[in-house]
């Protein structure tokens, strides 16, 4: 489970390191790297920090001094898509490729060393959603969480849960949540019992022209601020501010197009 080391100074909770298959980290490639993370310094009040130098032009993002997310540039040659990737955990990343290669996914870069930060690759899983697999060294994650300005939780939107769930019972070791309702295609991937990440079918529903996707959301104060901030900083609104069981949200889009979930939780 993630260990905690106390309250962090904004008032969240701290983390020491992650268990394996925990959401750890969440990072971005755009292609205009100054110009994203003024959207999201402005949005969140993020500040920046530059490294590792491995990863090319890339840049921490720090809340009152703890790192919460990685902005990177693709390269100008790169035709990618500009999106947002969570990061699992893992004790060793080079066994982990091996089992997502083992179990129908496939590994796109790496494993290889970010410098003396960690090891990464980032793969795919059956239905082509992709995401990171990050082998903690000095860079231990995202250092703190449950305050406006990090990340809350990641989804993964598919087209069929359970066709990709055993997928990530297989390689991470997650369970899924037995309690989901039998006639929504909705699962909550658990560890120790403890909920980490969430899966939604969506069938024919899901958007053709992004696939199979992971979907962070981030913690807001005000979701209905929020999105009025994303809209003054050149940022479109995908899905306005409605009611949820956990709190309010939206889901919106930066001006390159990365799409992410903005959440204010209920106390």
């Amino acid at each position: 489970m993630t260990e905690a080391r106390g309250s962090a100074g904004s008032g969240g909770t701290a983390h020491t390191r992650y268990a394996s298959g925990t959401p750890c980290w969440v990072s971005l490639m755009a292609h205009g790297l100054t110009a994203t993370q003024e959207f999201y310094s402005a949005l969140f009040g993020w500040e920046f920090q530059p490294g590792p130098h491995q990863l090319g032009p890339y840049a921490r993002a720090l809340l009152h001094g703890e790192e919460v997310a990685g902005i990177g540039q693709l390269p100008p040659d790169r035709h990618l898509p500009v999106a947002w990737t969570p990061y699992l955990a893992s004790d060793d990343v080079d066994s982990t490729a091996e089992s997502v290669r083992l179990c129908g996914g496939t590994i796109g870069v790496g494993p290889l060393d970010a410098g003396d930060a960690g090891r990464l690759a980032i793969g795919s899983d059956p239905a082509g959603a992709v995401f990171g697999v990050w082998q903690a060294a000095h860079h231990l994650g995202t250092g703190v969480t449950g305050v406006p300005g990090t990340p809350a939780w990641n989804e993964l939107l598919t087209y069929e849960a359970a066709g990709v769930v055993k997928f990530y019972e297989t390689v991470f070791g997650h369970e899924r949540d037995t309690d989901a309702s039998a006639d929504s295609d909705h699962l909550t991937l658990r560890l120790a019992g403890r909920p980490v990440a969430g899966i939604r079918g969506m069938g024919n529903t899901l958007p053709r022209d992004r696939g199979a996707h992971w979907l962070t959301s981030f913690q807001v104060a005000d979701a209905d601020d929020a999105v009025r901030q994303v809209r003054d900083l050149g940022g479109r609104v995908l899905e306005p501010a409605h009611d949820e069981p956990h709190g309010r949200a939206a889901t919106v889009a930066d001006p390159e197009g990365a799409v992410f979930s903005v959440v204010e939780l209920r106390g």
